[in-house]
């Protein structure tokens, strides 16, 4: 550097990199400046290593480069051949900082460029607290789905708890104690399934996490659709609507890997659906096939309104409700809680028609 900033006619920016010629060019350089003593110059070395910021402001795609800041206009040479262009350059800018009224100069460069890098600080400031702002935000959106998706699947084991005990206080000595055994322990397996969503609840509470926990283990989903097809509050809802329910599950299939309870969340919240929209009188399957050596595809059929063919992929979105469900009871999100499920099981989920009438849900799980 030479000279005072304040008295200089000429800024220059020297950008450079970290390559071992770059200390040899800026002494080239000062040498150069040194020449012509009848023109004030000041010159600023910029490692871009350590500020790319300021290249960034100041336009540079490559190093070495200069840039003359002031006089106006700005301009900018680089390359590898910086010194020759300088001196192409130089009695042009010599005749323009001849020119210019250094009582109407601007800042001295060191303080423009405090100033500009502040400027850039502040900004990048506001850009990271602005992504910060919308990263809580979205975990916020996110405990709200979880938790609003969870509670929503509360309703059916108590429901089904609930339903268990009524038939035990209404029909008291008239139960057979074998019946009565039965909805006792179908009570207290409702309300473990209870406890553990509870238990989701909190984690999604205290986790922004955007998948759900699961325990994936061997597990034979013939004998688990075999158990949610006997379950006690699927078959009253399906004698309440006079619903023939079907079951195909062979005996033969290979193991799954995959978390118990969170299949059967899944199965329950497709059966509860098939039963919900399904007119009294109709028909409700449950189907399982083996379909690779490597997956197992369930599926659950009805011969309810359907789906239209452009709405199908919405209806696994949160909180998306077909128009015929604004006034059902709900909030329209178990659709998208499968999903997550068995995405995280690596699996696939989708619906189609059934057939002449009704809807058809798939999904897959990977064979253990």
């Amino acid at each position: 550097m030479r000279a005072t900033p304040s008295k200089s006619t000429l800024q220059l920016l020297l950008f450079i990199d970290e390559r071992p010629s770059a200390n040899e060019l800026v002494r080239e350089m000062e040498q150069f400046l040194q020449r012509d003593e009848s023109c004030i110059s000041d010159l600023q070395v910029i490692n871009v290593t350590g500020q790319p910021q300021l290249a960034e402001l100041f336009k540079v795609v490559m190093t070495p480069a200069l840039v003359k800041i002031t006089p106006p206009p700005r301009q900018t040479i680089a390359g590898k051949n910086l010194i020759s262009q300088l001196e192409t350059c130089w009695l042009t800018w010599q005749t323009q900082a001849q020119s210019l009224d250094l009582s109407n100069q601007t800042k001295d460069l060191s303080n423009s460029l405090a100033y500009s890098t502040e400027v850039i600080r502040l900004a990048d400031e506001v850009f990271l607290l602005a992504q910060d702002k919308s990263d809580l935000e979205e975990q916020l959106r996110f405990k709200d789905r979880v938790i609003a998706m969870l509670a929503h699947d509360l309703r059916n084991p108590l429901t089904a708890v609930s339903l268990a005990l009524e038939t035990i206080e209404i029909s008291g000595d008239k139960l057979d104690p074998k019946m009565t055994k039965h909805l006792f322990k179908h009570a207290r397996s409702q309300i473990k399934v209870a406890d553990a969503m509870i238990t989701d609840i909190l984690e999604a509470g205290r986790s922004s996490s955007s998948e759900f926990q699961i325990q994936r283990q061997k597990l034979r989903l013939d004998q688990l659709c075999t158990s949610v097809s006997n379950d006690f509050y699927l078959i009253n809802s399906l004698e309440a609507k006079q619903q023939t329910f079907i079951t195909d599950i062979p005996n033969d299939l290979p193991l799954v890997y995959a978390d118990e309870e969170r299949i059967r969340q899944v199965l329950m919240n497709l059966l509860g659906n098939a039963i919900k929209y399904t007119p009294s009188g109709g028909k409700i399957e449950l189907n399982v096939l083996h379909r690779t050596a490597q997956k197992i595809e369930v599926s659950v059929v009805d011969n309810g309104p359907g789906i239209p063919t452009e709405k199908r992929d919405r209806v696994f979105d949160d909180r998306y409700r077909l128009e015929r469900d604004d006034q059902a009871d709900g909030y329209g999100i178990g659709l998208s809680l499968c999903r997550r499920i068995i995405r995280a099981h690596y699996g696939q989920i989708w619906v189609d028609d059934a057939g002449i009438q009704g809807s058809s849900f798939h999904f897959t799980l990977p064979v253990y």
